[in-house]
């Protein structure tokens, strides 16, 4: 039987997600829910994690680590895990390549001084990934990555450089008819991202975002997450993961705190069920998938 990996993964985006992806940088309420974020909503995720025992991973923006530097100590402290999420949640996909690396360079420095040890994993803000962005996280010897979609309950080896035409109306048909092709496998493991596990798209209100909902009932989130969990633990005996990811200003409100609570007791009554940190996914598939011959290696593996 494999294991059976659930993870959480906090993405702090805070203020930084109003500056670079929310549409909110103008507004002083909507930063305010930003530092909500970074003062309430993250010491409650910490003592509800310390409760169930549960160690985690925090994808912490630049901009979090420095404007709320007493909390995000107290996530170091407590073990979780820390990983790169930009500096103020650009969109890597409206960047030059230069602003990209002079990002990765800052903030990986950052998280490298403030943890002690360098980061091992990164997440895109808003799961929007540059041509550019995993070149420069293998050379950053960075060994997983949390942005792509490819699959959701099984982690694979990360593929670059795959490339598809779009429609374009003005030209023949035939201009635009033909396939995805695949680019080159990678030897960094991609632990699926998966917008239906995530919080902040159903329960929290952007005024400048089209599907923002924020007024969802928590308990069709809780059913949704369950039924999801159900099919991965039925249909996966050789084992799965179930990456979660949530934000301190979402699962920081008192009402999703008790729905996270009730599915980590419902999930806890199954046999076999392991909360590990995103770093302990990466490993456990390299231990048991054997890199593609030839891949490219984040540096230093």
């Amino acid at each position: 039987m494999g294991r059976k990996l659930i993870s959480f993964g906090v993405d702090v985006d805070a203020v930084a997600g109003w500056l670079g992806s929310y549409g909110g940088e103008n507004s002083p309420g909507d930063i305010s829910r930003g530092m909500f974020a970074g003062e309430v909503g993250t010491p409650r995720l910490l003592k509800m994690f310390a409760k169930y025992g549960i160690k985690t991973t925090w994808f912490i923006p630049g901009h979090s680590l420095d404007t709320f530097p007493k909390e995000m100590a107290m996530v170091r402290d407590q073990g979780h895990e820390i990983g790169l999420h930009g500096y103020s949640h650009e969109n890597p996909t409206a960047m030059s390549p230069e602003q990209q690396l002079e990002i990765l360079e800052h903030t990986f420095k950052q998280l490298t001084d403030f943890c002690g040890k360098s980061p091992v994993g990164s997440v895109a803000p808003w799961w929007e990934v540059s041509k550019e962005a995993t070149e420069m996280l293998l050379d950053k010897g960075i060994m997983y990555d949390h942005s792509f979609q490819h699959h959701d309950c099984q982690a694979y080896w990360l593929r670059i450089g795959d490339t598809w035409k779009p429609i374009d109306y003005s030209q023949e048909a035939k201009t635009w008819m033909e396939p995805l092709k695949r680019g080159e496998v990678t030897g960094m493991v991609s632990i699926p991202a998966n917008w239906d596990l995530d919080d902040l798209p159903p329960l929290m209100f952007i005024k400048d975002s089209k599907n923002s909902h924020g007024f969802v009932d928590v308990r069709g989130i809780e059913e949704k997450w369950k039924a999801h969990f159900e099919y991965c633990y039925r249909e996966n005996p050789d084992g799965f993961c179930m990456p979660i990811t949530i934000h301190p200003d979402v699962s920081g409100r008192p009402h999703v705190l008790m729905m996270l609570e009730r599915f980590i007791e419902w999930v806890n009554t199954h046999e076999g069920v392991e909360w590990v940190p995103m770093e302990e996914i990466a490993r456990d598939f390299r231990e048991r998938n054997k890199a593609p011959a030839g891949a490219r290696m984040p540096a230093g593996l």
